[in-house]
């Protein structure tokens, strides 16, 4: 088998001696802003070809700078830090994964099997912090890729970010599926108890075979669970985000999640409705046909019906929740199951007025 590269339509689909095991996506189209394609073709020759498992590799950045800032009105921070580009966890509708083309990679299989860590931010942020024009606000982690991804275990660079954040007494908003936050408790508990630190986790389905297929790597719903009980015990406010809502799929968990979560401690909650831009909608519709071909339809149908008719709308005020009657409907739900459970929709601000840059070896003592 031969493969070349050539100008028109991609060929998105897996090489014959190529396997993925406990992945979200199953192809692997060329990204948006690439010029050639591959194609798969028979040279004639018998020789065959190894049959390889595709594996997860990491590469290192040299990271230049360590807060991003956004002026989204649909986002209720201005700033975050991401440890890492792309996500082992594979979530099939992960609305980061157009960003893996700016990576000359693919949004589908690439997003998930080659990823990038970025260690040495913590320097980077402690630099950016000590600046004397920074005004401290509460920087978000894991708004884009999870920073509990299973590669944090090995290169630990969500660690460094919460040791600068930490000793900086810093406000920080964590979003993750990452049973491994458990493992900061040590840092997170005495910046909660300073009104500096909260928790969002994201649960999609309590179904383990759903969760197993919509999010391959990422902790079981029951594990999901248990961290939030673990964080509420030590005095850690945790959120639970019933994010993404796929209409026709999940959404008739939404009363039973938050339940759930309540129970094991969630003082909050939020939802977001499904998000398709870019390729995210090809690779979603190809994941429906695979894992779920009987719903297929329903849950495109209902989810343009929440779009305008199109797989996604992007304007402003209207991309996280949606429109039309699917939408309102679950917002109903979402609105008279947290009164009655007694979660908080929003959460009060996080303080800003403890933040002080450590002293460095060398600093001049000030006299008060």
């Amino acid at each position: 088998m031969f493969y070349y590269p050539v100008m028109g339509p991609q060929d998105d689909t897996l090489r014959p001696h190529q396997r993925a095991r406990a992945r979200g996506a199953v192809s692997n189209a060329t990204g948006r802003y690439e010029t050639a394609t591959h194609w798969a073709f028979d040279d004639g020759w018998d020789v065959p070809e190894e049959d390889r498992l595709i594996r997860t590799e990491v590469r290192l950045e040299r990271p230049r700078s360590a807060i991003t800032y956004n002026r989204s009105p649909d986002l209720p921070f201005d700033r975050s830090i991401n440890p890492y580009r792309g996500c082992e966890h594979g979530c099939i509708y992960c609305f980061a994964r157009p960003t893996h083309a700016y990576l000359n990679l693919s949004p589908g299989l690439d997003f998930e099997t080659k990823l990038i860590a970025r260690p040495g931010i913590g320097k980077v942020l402690e630099q950016e912090l000590r600046a004397k024009s920074y005004i401290p606000r509460t920087i978000a982690l894991g708004t884009n890729t999870d920073p509990y991804q299973p590669i944090e275990a090995e290169h630990g660079v969500m660690r460094e970010v919460l040791e600068v954040l930490h000793d900086f007494h810093h406000p920080l908003a964590i979003v993750t599926k990452g049973a491994m936050v458990e493992r900061d408790i040590d840092l997170l508990a005495p910046m909660a108890a300073q009104g500096l630190a909260r928790v969002g986790l994201s649960v999609t389905t309590l179904d383990p075979t759903l969760a197993r297929r919509l999010e391959p790597r990422a902790a079981a719903p029951a594990r999901r669970l248990a961290a939030i009980r673990r964080l509420s015990e030590a005095g850690i406010p945790v959120r639970v985000m019933v994010a993404p809502v796929i209409p026709g799929l999940t959404d008739p968990e939404l009363e039973t999640i938050l339940d759930a979560a309540r129970d094991a401690g969630a003082v909050a909650a939020s939802w977001i409705m499904l998000r398709l831009p870019l390729e995210i909608s090809p690779l979603f519709q190809e994941w429906l046909e695979a894992h779920a071909p009987g719903r297929a339809a329903k849950v495109m149908a209902r989810i343009r019906e929440t779009h305008g008719g199109r797989d996604y709308d992007p304007e402003w005020g209207r991309r996280m929740r949606g429109q039309g009657i699917w939408s309102d409907l679950i917002g109903q739900r979402f609105d008279k199951a947290v009164a009655r459970l007694g979660l908080l929709v929003p959460q009060p601000p996080l303080r800003t007025d403890l933040f002080h840059p450590p002293p460095r070896a060398g600093d001049q003592l000030t006299l008060f």
